[in-house]
């Protein structure tokens, strides 16, 4: 039997290797993709390669068939009321903090009205977190959810993926006290994540759109991401994922209770 602890924490050390070229990437052509998205961003494919690298390893490109077609696995999940938390937890969070940043006198311009300019942003984000979420949770998550539990999987994913984000962060000039709360956020959305994808049917589909939700919402957020607060944001994350993993903890003890 395959080592999964073992196995995930190559596929870590893989996703950091490979991007390091981006990284370089970005000291040699300091560009920005959007408004504070580094060039170093197009690294978000590295987590796919790394899983496919470690998928044909053992499974050759059957192995890494299967893998790519989870891109577009909506079938996983039956139950489409899944579909609520997956679109809305983003924007709720967003609306939120917007509130909240009103209310303790943060002054800044009114959103922009949406146009449809935000369709090709969302496909973009969409294509960029298939690129990622095939390893974070297609690879990462799946195998460790045969040994792991839920919440425990989430934070050690979320915190990984939070550091791995760290070098583009600087890239894009951001603080240390800017970083320390967007990866409060960070992880407490990635166990959001890991609980929805193993309730809702495993569909890597459902948390490629999860995620781009991440990414639209902080773009569309006044002036294209530049009032964003990640203080603000990462303690509203954190309140969802309390709550997330107190419903957690009661559905337990109730199969427990029920056994």
């Amino acid at each position: 039997m395959r080592n999964n602890n073992k196995s995930v924490f190559t596929f870590f050390a893989f996703v950091f290797l490979l991007s390091i070229p981006f990284w370089v990437l970005d000291i040699i052509y300091p560009v920005q993709l959007l408004p504070g998205l580094p060039i170093s961003a197009l690294g978000a494919f590295t987590p796919a390669f790394a899983a496919f690298i470690l998928v044909y390893k053992n499974n050759r490109l059957g192995g890494v068939s299967q893998l790519l077609r989870q891109s577009f696995d909506f079938k996983r999940i039956s139950n489409k009321n899944w579909y609520f938390p997956i679109l809305l937890i983003n924007p709720a969070i967003a609306v939120a903090a917007y509130w909240l940043m009103q209310a303790t006198g943060k002054s800044f311009l009114n959103p922009a009205p949406l146009t449809l300019a935000i369709v090709p942003m969302f496909i973009l984000f969409f294509i960029a977190a298939l690129g990622e979420e095939i390893g974070w949770s297609g690879y990462a998550a799946e195998e460790l959810l045969s040994t792991w539990k839920i919440i425990p999987i989430g934070i050690l994913i979320g915190a990984v993926w939070a550091v791995w984000h760290f070098i583009p962060l600087l890239q894009a000039h951001r603080s240390m006290e800017w970083i320390a709360w967007w990866s409060l956020g960070t992880i407490s959305l990635r166990v959001i994540m890991v609980w929805i994808y193993a309730q809702s049917g495993r569909s890597v589909f459902g948390m490629a759109l999860f995620h781009a939700m991440i990414n639209l919402c902080w773009q569309l957020f006044p002036i294209n991401g530049s009032y964003y607060d990640p203080l603000v944001f990462g303690l509203l994350a954190f309140g969802v994922a309390v709550i997330i993993v107190a419903v957690q903890q009661f559905q337990n003890k109730r199969i427990v209770h029920e056994a």
